[in-house]
């Protein structure tokens, strides 16, 4: 690639778009970044209006550093205005989409998008979430506590561990009915703690009444569980959170119920006999559910204690999200006033076979959730690339393993976290190096709009994954990385509970992700405490880290380099995964004229480099990850 092209760059970000979030009708500018010293003679914006194809010039509108910026107009009336560039050259012309330069004419498969009328929640792309199993967090109140054998669920009993830093057992031994004595209240006690950590929005694994400890197994949908604390502690949570300018969103599975649910009651154990979908076929939450003409019933994965359930009820969309007293809504209104949603295994609900609903119900249920609360949070749960439900009328975003945990996991050492999971890939082998790295990266922010990346949900660790850190293959220095590329990456940033305190688990099993919170160990004084802290409180400093555009500079062996930067900032994040010293060299200039003047990052650590005239010559030693300001000339 020719230096000049290396300056190329736009995205749908305020400083290249006059307005990020347009209505209908609305004329907007355009800019485009290039080198001063570029051969491009004219420079072209290629769209469609009304069908057709529109090709807009492009005129200059100022320089800084060494770079010269020119703009068009655009007047939009339709849902989403798509655009990619013509760079016309004397010998040849060039085009520019967001997989960068070509010298083919590209599909519209890459192209920029501007979405119209779309309701983005403003406050998540600043969002520093902590992800909180709720059991496992703090016990706030124990008279609330679940007793030895208060119940059982599918034959087995709960049980109340009484040492809160008992390890927990797999689930073979528990059956998830094992319970520490977390609660709401326990939540709320410790909001000062995550005040000071810089954290200033919650998401919590369900609340709902369920019979085990994950929840996923919904009893009631209208019900916090009594264990939990019940509705009125979620009113106490709700209240001090956003007293502390603290948001919440709350987790819950509309893909199915669990078989104690007062819909489908299969063994009567907390309803009474005669009720539900199991024991009555007459009965009117039968439509609720999927049953063959034998009784059996559709679960979720064979698991036969989640039934699945059927949104070709009409009657079954009302409950759950269209009326006024529905589940979504109830508890988005006062005097619980939620902050938003995420939705367990979002991209399966009103899927069967040939049943297909799930493009018909999602918009449905976005429509519901924005009338009622225009800045309430969409996000979805998604393995895979999601990018059919991130467009701009489905979600607001997913879960991003595909764009952020899976490729960061990887390139740290592990294997993909979903090909782990499927046998007939154990042995499939690739090269987990920075240019595969990148190029995952990129292939999943191609496709999607400036807008909905600034709002992806960036994750290393949740409830379904070991942690990173418990992988005795993965170094301080690796995991540290993996940390400062998930900050790197566009989007929110996710924290589950306990990484920062390096909290225990294993790596065979999921409920190995689950250990109780370590508050009788001293983590506050620990590296790993520190570096998130450090790292929150650089990310709330500059508005390059939450709504600047991002930039793949550096891919090479394992050594990976990205920009964050806005029309006055730039920060550098280089990193390498080798275990022995490296030194590489990056290539500074497309960015403009910016230098490096300071011999320490903002991570507080010394490196060495030496400018080689729009390079930059840098010193990596193993495993090692720098944070640098790129300052401006003079």
């Amino acid at each position: 690639m020719k230096d000049w092209m290396k300056s190329v760059f736009t995205d749908g970000s305020r400083y290249f778009v006059s307005n990020p979030l347009p209505k209908k009708g609305e004329t907007i500018t355009l800019w485009l970044r290039i080198c001063e010293w570029s051969p491009v003679r004219q420079i072209l914006l290629r769209t469609k209006q009304n069908g057709e194809e529109a090709m807009l010039p492009m005129e200059w509108g100022y320089s800084r550093n060494g770079l010269a910026y020119f703009k068009t107009s655009a007047t939009l009336w339709e849902d989403r205005f798509s655009y990619h560039f013509y760079l016309e050259c004397e010998d040849w012309t060039y085009y520019y989409d967001q997989r960068g330069i070509s010298d083919t004419p590209p599909d519209e498969t890459a192209d920029f998008v501007i979405l119209t009328d779309y309701q983005q929640p403003e406050w998540v792309k600043e969002a520093v979430f902590y992800q909180i199993f709720p059991d496992r967090f703090c016990n706030g109140n124990t008279a609330n506590d679940v007793s030895d054998s208060e119940y059982s669920f599918e034959g087995y009993p709960s049980v109340r561990v009484k040492d809160w830093d008992q390890i927990p057992s797999g689930y073979w031994d528990s059956h998830c009915l094992d319970f520490y004595g977390g609660d709401l209240d326990g939540i709320i006690r410790k909001i000062p703690y995550l005040k000071k950590m810089g954290v200033n929005a919650l998401y919590l694994n369900p609340i709902f009444f369920g019979a085990t400890v994950h929840k996923y197994d919904c009893i009631d949908y209208f019900q916090v569980d009594p264990h939990l604390g019940g509705n009125r502690a979620l009113v106490r949570l709700s209240q001090a959170l956003h007293a502390n300018a603290m948001r919440l969103i709350l987790d819950i599975s509309i893909n199915h119920t669990g078989t104690a649910h007062k819909w489908f009651n299969k063994d009567a154990q907390f309803f009474p006999e005669g009720q539900g979908a199991f024991q009555d076929p007459d009965g009117p939450e039968r439509e609720y559910y999927f049953f063959d003409e034998n009784g059996k019933y559709l679960s979720w994965h064979q698991v036969e204690s989640l039934p699945v359930l059927n949104y070709t009820s009409k009657k079954l969309r009302g409950i759950i999200y269209q009326n006024e007293d529905s589940v979504i809504k109830t508890w988005l209104k006062a005097p619980y006033e939620i902050d938003g949603w995420r939705f367990d295994v979002a991209n399966e609900v009103g899927r069967f076979n040939l049943l297909q609903l799930q493009h018909e119900i999602w918009p449905q249920i976005r429509e519901s959730i924005k009338k009622e609360n225009p800045q309430a949070y969409i996000l979805g749960e998604d393995w895979l690339g999601s990018s059919e439900f991130v467009q701009g009328n489905e979600w607001d975003s997913a879960m991003n393993y595909a764009g952020c945990a899976r490729p960061i996991r990887e390139f740290a050492g592990e294997r993909d976290l979903l090909d782990a999971r499927h046998q007939c890939r154990k042995h499939s082998a690739h090269p987990q190096d920075a240019a595969y790295f990148a190029g995952r990266i990129n292939a999943f922010l191609n496709k999607l709009p400036t807008v909905i990346c600034q709002n992806q949900f960036n994750l290393l660790d949740s409830h379904d994954t070991s942690r990173l850190h418990n992988n005795p293959e993965i170094s301080l220095g690796a995991w540290k990385n993996a940390v400062l590329l998930q900050f790197a990456l566009p989007g929110c940033v996710s924290i589950y509970y306990g990484d920062e305190a390096g909290i225990g688990g294993r790596t065979q099993d999921v409920e190995g992700c689950r250990y109780p919170m370590p508050w009788n160990s001293d983590f506050q004084s620990r590296e790993r405490y520190q570096h998130y802290v450090r790292l929150i409180q650089i990310r709330k400093e500059s508005p390059a880290f939450t709504e600047g555009s991002f930039q793949i500079l550096y891919a090479f062996g394992l050594q990976f380099a990205c920009v964050r930067f806005t029309d006055s900032e730039r920060f550098l994040f280089v990193c390498s995964m080798e275990k022995a010293e490296r030194t590489i060299e990056i290539y500074l200039q497309g960015l403009g004229d910016w230098k490096i003047s300071e011999s320490r990052d903002l991570l507080g650590q010394t490196f060495v480099h030496e400018d080689l005239g729009g390079w930059i010559k840098l010193d990596m030693p193993p495993e090692s990850g720098y944070l640098i300001r790129l300052d401006e000339p003079g």
